[in-house]
């Protein structure tokens, strides 16, 4: 039971709600809310990082006078950790509704998701998804779950495109494509979508490689690739294995014309960037990023860095998947699970540093949501399509 001790341990709030409940009609001190990750794991870096994203904007929520109409009432934490394992993500749902949550923000991963927001559903708590890409989750019929950012197809959907209009302005020199993805729900279902989408636009995919959770050795594939001498690399998996396979390219001196990422663990992370600056240098990605346009990013992102951490994609859905939950709680005027998902459901949410204009939910999926395509340039990461955003030109192909 230590695991069971140490969860409601982590609430003081959480024991003495089970021990005193709250008297009928008394206005609620604080509002729970379940925050769900996999902190320790094979996930546990980007579970981390997303933690830190919910937990920031549940400071900034309570210092702004809490959830107003509620007369100010702050919003508590109870933190879960989802051990990089769906099992254990759904088994945290099943404590968190004992310990008396309003709703749950999470849980990262898409196959943790899947289970923590079916686990969700019994109890009719909300369940906002900060990450999540699988379009699976938001397409079964469940009236508690809600994703703010965009989901894998429209993601492959919106790589592809561009990555058309960027390989025909140029002349058209790749041709040849090899698809690298993690076995779970998220690389599997991206790989997928991208072998449907690719041949439409007249791209040959020589070959798609699935590799395990954890992979800490990629020397065969990329020999393999090193013979198949395919015009792009499309990468579809976590920052760890994403860092090691591009650097194993680098080490084995192989190099495309362009590395290409849809949803890559790394691509457009600063940590990586950072860590391998030559290796990360020009890549391409798809994938979840604020608004370069708006200084309130700017200034998140240099809060994140006093931690003394990366602004990472998962530190600002996190964030502001949490907004979005305090939005609607706002709105609701209760903690009631079931106002909160009507307000979820008729959110009109635009107070937020993501590309995406007003928040639209249909069958729990914010339609305006939509990933940036960035590249890294002269050691950093700038935005290079859509237009409106864009902060430099794109550089493709990358190598002759």
């Amino acid at each position: 039971m230590t695991t069971r001790r140490h969860f409601i341990s982590q609430s003081a709030a959480a024991a003495s709600a089970m021990a005193f409940p709250l008297v009928g009609g008394a206005q609620p001190k604080t509002v729970k809310v379940g925050v769900l990750h996999p902190v320790t794991g094979a996930l546990a870096y980007s579970g981390q990082q997303c933690r830190e994203g919910a937990m920031m904007a549940i400071e900034d929520i309570n210092k702004s006078g809490g959830i107003k109409s509620l007369g100010g009432a702050k919003l508590e934490a109870l933190l879960g950790d989802a051990q990089s394992q769906p099992q254990a993500g759904a088994a945290e749902i099943e404590k968190m509704n004992e310990a008396g949550v309003s709703a749950v923000v999470g849980a990262f991963a898409s196959a943790i998701c899947l289970a923590t927001t079916q686990a969700a559903a019994k109890y009719n708590l909300p369940h906002v998804v900060d990450v999540g890409v699988a379009d699976q989750i938001v397409e079964r019929g469940l009236k508690n779950t809600f994703r703010f950012g965009p989901g894998y197809r429209k993601c492959a959907e919106v790589a592809v495109a561009n990555l058309h209009v960027l390989n025909t302005a140029a002349g058209k020199p790749a041709k040849t494509v090899m698809i690298i993805h993690e076995e779970s729900l998220f690389g599997t279902g991206t790989a997928n979508l991208l072998a449907r989408e690719l041949p439409g636009y007249g791209y040959e995919v020589k070959e798609i490689v699935k590799h395990a959770n954890p992979t800490r050795d990629f020397n065969n594939i990329v020999l393999r690739m090193k013979a198949l001498n395919p015009d792009i690399v499309i990468p579809a998996n976590y920052y760890n294995e994403y860092a090691l396979l591009v650097r194993t390219m680098q080490q084995q001196k192989v190099t495309p014309k362009a590395i290409y990422s849809v949803l890559g663990g790394a691509a457009s992370s600063y940590k990586f960037v950072k860590e391998f600056p030559d290796a990360a240098n020009g890549i391409i990605d798809c994938n979840h990023w604020f608004n370069p346009k708006d200084k309130r990013s700017a200034e998140l992102k240099k809060r994140v860095e006093a931690k003394g951490l990366f602004f990472s994609y998962e530190v600002f859905m996190a964030y502001t998947a949490t907004r979005l939950l305090a939005d609607a709680m706002e709105r609701a005027k209760s903690a009631d699970r079931a106002a909160i998902i009507d307000a979820l459901a008729n959110s009109t949410f635009a107070d937020h540093i993501m590309p995406y204009g007003t928040t639209k939910f249909v069958n729990g999926q914010n339609m305006g949501a939509q990933p940036l395509m960035t590249q890294v340039y002269k050691n950093d990461i700038k935005v290079i399509i859509p237009r409106d955003y864009r902060e430099t030109d794109p550089v493709f192909p990358l190598r002759a």
